[in-house]
C-alpha cells in the first residue's frame, strides 16, 4: 500500500487481505520498519481487521527524511491515516512507536479509537555510546540494541521459523536504518518527556503489553503510564523488548484480545 504524505511516498504493508473491519495501524520502533510486524499483520488481517503496518518516513520503503521528534512522528501519522482513508483507527505502537501513538491520541483524540502500547515507558533514555555509534554508522549500535533488546531465551534460539536465527534477523533489520534514521529515532526517544502528560490526556481505551524480561523498557516502567491513562497492563512472561519477534503467538493473542475488547 502506497500513499502520498507531505508530497512524498509513504508505504505500509496490509497483510495481503481485503478485510472489512476497522483499521489497525501498527507503528514500529526506533531503527525498524513494517517488517517488525510480519508475524502479526497478516494474522490480524485474516481475522477481519484492516491491519496496516506502516513504514515511518526514512524507514523501509517510505521516503524520508526521518522525523526528529516524537511530536513530529505523531503529526505525520495523523496525515498518513487521513491520506490513506483509515481514520479513525486503532493504533498499536512498539517502543518509539508507542510514544508516537500515545502523543497522537492526546493531540487528536478523534483520530484514535484505541491504543495498544508495547514495550513502552514514561521515558526512554538512550546511552550516549549507543547514540554516538548510531550517528557514526557503526554496527556497534546494532549489536547493542540486539543484545539488550532480546530476552535471554531469544539469545539461545527460539525463532518461530525453523533454522532461522532470531538475533541475526534483528541485526539484518536494524542495519537497514543504521546512520541518520536510527540516530534520529534514538535522539527523538531520548528527548521526549511528554509521555506522562499525554497519558493523562488520553480519553480512548488503552492496553499496555509489557515483557517481564524487557531490559530496555522494563514492565515496571510501564505501570505509571498505565495508572495515568487507566490502561489494562498485560505482562508476557520471559519476553524481552523485541516481543513481536520473540513471542509472536503470545503477542498476537494479546493484541486480538485488546482489539476485540475495544472494537
Amino acid at each position: 500500500m502506497n500513499v502520498e504524505v507531505d508530497g512524498r511516498l509513504a508505504h505500509a504493508s496490509t497483510g495481503a487481505v481485503d478485510p472489512t473491519g476497522e483499521a489497525v495501524v501498527l507503528v514500529h520502533g526506533a531503527g525498524m520498519d513494517h517488517t517488525a510486524w510480519q508475524q502479526q499483520t497478516r494474522w490480524l488481517a485474516h481475522r477481519g481487521l484492516a491491519a496496516v503496518a506502516v513504514d515511518l518516513p526514512g524507514h523501509g520503503a517510505s521516503e524520508g527524511p526521518p522525523r526528529p521528534t516524537i511530536g513530529a512522528i505523531a503529526d505525520w501519522l495523523d496525515r498518513f491515516v487521513t491520506s490513506a482513508g483509515l481514520a479513525p483507527a486503532h493504533f498499536v505502537g512498539h517502543s518509539m512507536g508507542s510514544l508516537a501513538a500515545l502523543e497522537l491520541a492526546a493531540r487528536r483524540p478523534e483520530v484514535v479509537l484505541s491504543l495498544v502500547l508495547m514495550g513502552t515507558a514514561g521515558s526512554m533514555p538512550v546511552h550516549p555510546d549507543l547514540l554516538a555509534a548510531a550517528r557514526a554508522g557503526d554496527a556497534l549500535a546494532v549489536d547493542l540494541i540486539c543484545a539488550w533488546g532480546h530476552g535471554v531465551t531469544a539469545h539461545a534460539g527460539g525463532h518461530p521459523a525453523p533454522g532461522m536465527w532470531m538475533i541475526g534477523g534483528g541485526q539484518a533489520l536494524l542495519m537497514r536504518t543504521l546512520g541518520e534514521a536510527m540516530a534520529t529515532d534514538l535522539q527523538a526517544c531520548a528527548d521526549y518527556d511528554g509521555a506522562p502528560t499525554a497519558a493523562a490526556e488520553v480519553t480512548c481505551p488503552v492496553t499496555i503489553i509489557a515483557g517481564t524480561a524487557d531490559r530496555m523498557t522494563p514492565a515496571a516502567a510501564a505501570r505509571p503510564l498505565a495508572d495515568a491513562c487507566g490502561a489494562e497492563l498485560v505482562e508476557l512472561p520471559d519476553v524481552g523488548h523485541m516481543m513481536m519477534i520473540e513471542a509472536p503467538q503470545a503477542v498476537r493473542g494479546a493484541l486480538l484480545a485488546a482489539l476485540q475488547r475495544r472494537g
